[in-house]
């Protein structure tokens, strides 16, 4: 396998989140997986970029929008494309499905469809692990809406206090589903961490190579005992907020508008950095992939409803009798 921190490495990331995003609307559309995703297509550079960044052993948390964090960090897409369907073999047994799915074995601590609510988790998890003397590092992901939220401010609150090793990422991509952000959010996203003594940066999200400079350099700040970082990267959603728009048709931008925001395609970007014949390789074994995920998700079971309730708690008891 390519270096994930070199030219075909991003690459291959981009790709494979391009690709399976691709499929996995596709599934939508036939039925296989219920109720729709949040398709993370043109801000790949971003899962890319900071999670080739980290290593194994590293903390993320993710967002309703988190399949690209999930495959970046290392996250099997076999059994991923198996929990957005559902089955019984996913990531989770299929009780995560898209915007809860995790995979604590490579320190995804999961995707969370609270908007901002993640970031706590990711701070917690980081100020416990440098407490014990590790040098794991966090990373949380979220996008522009969540800046607003009481939740993240709390966040970088306590981290900056507690000098937490954690990386805030916030994914702007000029949208909080439909309201534009200079209609929502007062100052800027970078005076946010400024506030509370964060050094925060803006960069282009589209360039998984400049996303990587960024959070190598957060995260070895991180890990030294230097503290959070904020890193906006600004992107661009080619597609649809959540694939209920592909029926409905909502109308907060014009075609020409999207035509425009999705010129600088992260996977063109990272491929062109990259020989042809090794890109088509790439391109190939990850074609093969995703159709061994496609039949295996069509040879796996669904999960059996007599066992609803169970993985409600974290000791393995049931809910009471009767409870539903």
């Amino acid at each position: 396998m390519s270096d994930p921190t070199g030219s075909a490495g991003l690459y291959r990331t981009v790709r494979l989140i391009r690709r399976f995003e691709q499929l996995a609307i596709e599934l939508v559309r036939g039925g296989v997986i219920p109720g729709g995703i949040h398709p993370y297509i043109g801000q790949e550079a971003i899962a890319a970029g900071v999670c080739a960044a980290l290593r194994c052993e590293d903390i993320i948390t993710s967002t309703h929008r988190g399949h690209g964090h999930v495959l970046a960090k290392g996250s099997d897409p076999v059994r991923m494309l198996a929990e957005l369907a559902g089955r019984e073999t996913g990531l989770n047994a299929g009780r995560g499905g898209s915007m809860h799915a995790a995979d604590v074995s490579v320190g995804i601590y999961g995707a969370n469809a609270i908007v901002g609510a993640a970031a706590a988790i990711a701070t917690g998890a980081a100020w416990w692990h440098r407490r014990s003397g590790s040098d794991r590092v966090a990373v949380t992901f979220f996008g522009d809406g969540a800046v607003n939220q009481g939740v993240l401010l709390e966040a970088l609150n306590l981290a900056s206090l507690w000098r937490a090793p954690v990386l805030f990422v916030c994914e702007n991509n000029g949208f909080a589903t439909s309201m534009r952000v200079r209609d929502s959010t007062a100052g800027s996203i970078t005076g946010r961490a400024a506030a509370f003594g964060i050094p925060a940066e803006t960069i282009d999200g589209q360039d998984p190579e400049l996303v990587l400079a960024a959070a190598s350099a957060a995260v070895d700040r991180a890990r030294a005992g230097g503290g959070p970082t904020l890193l906006e990267c600004l992107t661009y959603r080619f597609d649809a907020h959540h694939t209920w728009e592909h029926l409905a048709r909502p109308r907060y931008r014009t075609a020409e508008e999207v035509a425009e925001g999705s010129v600088r395609d992260p996977l063109a970007i990272q491929g062109d950095r990259v020989p042809e014949q090794v890109r088509e390789g790439i391109d190939a074994e990850i074609e093969e992939l995703l159709q061994t995920a496609r039949q295996f998700v069509a040879d796996s079971p669904e999960p059996d409803p007599a066992g609803a309730l169970d993985y409600l708690y974290a000791d393995g008891l049931r809910a009471r009798p009767g409870v539903s």
